[in-house]
């Protein structure tokens, strides 16, 4: 073998493994062995799933599986110069290097158990995407998560105006898919590869079958979702980031992540509030009832609004109702919850009493218009409370 990575992947992967599978297989071992010693476990599991793959009952790798276990506990291991990932089926010279780079935590594998973490990697299935190619399709079912094992991908949304926008771009050791494998909800954005990316696909069914024999996966994948969930939105809210980091970390613990179909009444209109809710994917409507029974629209409530917080901060019934006009999905913190940790905020409350006394002028203003003169209809009126 040559002395660089370099070389020494060029040389594994162009080893015609159909004339010497023996030696193909064992350079594939030791490579993955490298890369477990370098601390890139995502890249040497997927390696270990190439060789599975060729040879099923390799034993050295599956023994390797099990070494890998006990590394996943310490995925910081300081590395050497990295190896690039060898698919077999693409021409070493397309291969891109990240030389130096330091790899990254995986704190999802990081939390399951021996048996579990086994099942999850038996599970996981190679794929490859080439640059431009559509991995997920926001709107559709969602049947799958994925761990980005090399290369990136770029998470591209659809804006109310109907232009698609690239919101984020994820790379090695990136989790993306598990909200709609978790949450039931389609998927909320597009993921397309930025570059030649190879990723470990885990499906739904798969996933059942492991929560059959071991449900704590399931709880490692929600409280995994929930924590990345959560420290991205009350870090990016203006109204937590108002919080110390100590008090968003209480909150965040405390908050239920919950999915909701089309058409479903989360507040109704002159009945008590028992949460703040925080909408994180969807629209809502917020409507109010007239005294004949009709309705009006106050205001569509898109991504990132709050709603509850006017019987929050005035201990009023609903002032409207509010239905899901598509499915949502959203946080929700009970009033227990709020009055530990937002009530004694000063800074807080008053960005909260804002948010409702705004909210209130704007509804009084939509039904009430000063009288014309001389209009003895009007004279006397009272504006609606909303």
């Amino acid at each position: 073998m040559s002395d660089t990575p370099r070389q020494q992947v060029d040389e594994v992967v162009q080893l015609p493994s159909s004339e010497q599978p023996e030696e193909a297989l064992s350079e594939y071992e030791h490579l993955a062995e490298a890369w477990a010693r370098q601390g890139w476990l995502l890249r040497a599991i997927a390696l270990c799933k190439v060789i599975l793959r060729l040879e099923p009952d390799h034993e050295p790798t599956r023994r390797l599986f099990v070494e890998l276990d006990a590394r996943r506990m310490d995925p910081l291991t300081p590395p050497g110069p990295s190896v690039p990932m060898p698919v077999v089926v693409v021409p070493a010279n397309e291969m891109s290097s990240h030389e130096g780079v330091v790899p990254p935590r995986v704190s999802l594998l990081a939390r399951l158990g021996e048996k579990e973490f086994l099942s999850v990697m038996e599970a996981l299935e190679l794929r490859d995407f080439q640059p431009g190619e559509t991995i997920v399709e926001e709107g559709e079912p969602g049947n799958s998560m994925f761990a980005i094992v090399e290369g990136s991908v770029e998470v591209v949304r659809t804006l109310k105006s109907g232009r698609r926008r690239t919101v984020a771009f994820l790379g090695e050791g990136d989790f993306f898919g598990e909200v709609s494998i978790l949450s039931d909800v389609p998927r909320l954005a597009s993921v397309r590869a930025f570059e030649r990316t190879a990723v470990l696909e885990l499906t739904r069914a798969r996933l059942d079958q492991i929560v059959q024999r071991h449900p704590s996966v399931a709880e490692v994948l929600r409280a995994f979702h929930r924590e990345r969930l959560l420290t991205d939105v009350l870090r990016a809210n203006p109204i937590f980031r108002l919080l110390s980091p100590d008090r968003r970390e209480a909150v965040a613990r405390d908050f239920e992540l919950c999915a909701r179909p089309e058409g479903v009444t989360l507040l109704e209109q002159g009945k008590p509030v028992d949460a703040l809710y925080l909408l994180l994917r969807g629209q809502c409507q917020a409507l109010h009832r007239h005294p004949d029974g009709g309705t009006s629209l106050l205001r569509t409530l898109g991504e990132g609004d709050m709603f509850g917080e006017i019987s929050l901060m005035l201990g009023l019934s609903a002032t409207a109702t509010v239905r899901s006009e598509t499915a949502c999905l959203l946080l929700r913190l009970d009033w227990g919850s709020c009055e530990r940790h937002l009530l004694d905020q000063p800074g807080l409350c008053e960005a909260l009493s804002r948010l409702g006394n705004e909210r209130l002028l704007y509804s009084a203003g939509m039904f009430w218009a000063p009288p014309a003169p001389g209009d003895a209809s009007s004279r006397g009126k009272e504006p609606s409370r909303v």
